[in-house]
């Protein structure tokens, strides 16, 4: 008689990037629900805007408008949507707020509330990459602009997953692209905005690096959501199993003490304020490996 495994599946599992290789993400990756619908759905509009085509010049400028536009649509969307004081200060919005950004400063290696929501950026897609589209070259032309939205969206979330993973890109411009994303997380949130570049946040003036802001902000993790604002607020924190003072640190130190949560913490920052070089992966694990 056949005995039916009792191993949980790969999902029903926690999984912290900081201790995960490439190997380790591309399987997480291509197996998480949210990636294999952005590439269903983008192949089925590829296979529509096939069918149903626009002519070739809306096509391509709608697929090229969507590609441009999106790391001042993803800058935009950070810093004035999900870095914005406002979202938990509504009831039907602070539950949202919590799943697509507060959770993941609050855990920032944690893949599981990495990945974006689909029922936030499905719609976001229509307005920002199918109505495009759709102004340019009708039908055909919102079908290539959606596909083209999705397929930057797949893209965009891979290459969040490698800001967070635990390994140092030896190319130094990816190197220091990691290193101004873990600023972002663990020094100072009001910047360093952009994911795949930077550029957003050289003309609107929020790139930085730690050399340029000494002072530690006293928000980064909990993006403003104190105790206070838990205590006027109280949608996320009775949402949240962590602490409303927003410090992963406090979560994270169960068994093993707040000093060595904040120790690990800490490393993490340093590590990647670092001089780039040639750290071995197994190196980089040790360093940067935050304990439950």
């Amino acid at each position: 008689m056949t005995q039916l495994s009792t191993a949980p599946r790969f999902w029903e599992l926690t999984h912290h990037l900081g201790r995960m290789g490439l190997r380790d993400l591309l399987k997480a990756y291509f197996t998480h629900y949210a990636v294999i619908v952005y590439l269903c759905l983008a192949a089925l509009s590829l296979a529509a805007a096939a069918r149903w085509p626009a002519p070739l010049v809306p096509t391509i400028a709608s697929i090229l408008l969507v590609v441009l536009a999106y790391p001042l649509i993803w800058y935009v969307l950070h810093r004035w949507v999900l870095h914005s004081r406002w979202m938990f200060k509504v009831p039907v919005l602070a539950g949202t707020w919590k799943r697509i950004h507060y959770d993941h400063h609050m855990d920032p290696d944690r893949l599981e509330i990495l990945f974006g929501a689909l029922y936030t950026t499905l719609p976001t897609l229509l307005i920002v990459a199918a109505l495009p589209g759709w102004l340019i070259g009708g039908a055909g032309g919102a079908l290539a602009g959606f596909a083209a939205g999705l397929i930057c969206t797949a893209f965009y979330e891979f290459a969040h997953c490698v800001q967070h993973l635990g390994w140092k890109p030896r190319n130094p411009w990816l190197a220091t692209m990691k290193r101004r994303h873990m600023e972002h997380h663990f020094h100072d949130e009001d910047g360093n905005f952009g994911i795949t570049n930077f550029v957003w946040d050289r003309l609107f003036d929020t790139l930085y690096s730690r050399g340029t802001r000494p002072d530690k902000s006293a928000t980064v993790f909990n993006l403003g959501y104190d105790d206070d604002m838990a205590r006027r607020y109280p949608w996320v924190a009775n949402r949240s199993r962590s602490s409303a003072a927003g410090n992963p640190r406090r979560t994270r130190a169960a068994g093993q003490g707040n000093g060595a949560a904040e120790n690990a913490f800490s490393a993490a920052a340093d590590r990647y304020a670092a001089p780039i070089g040639g750290n071995s992966l197994r190196r980089d694990r040790s360093i940067r490996g935050i304990e439950e």
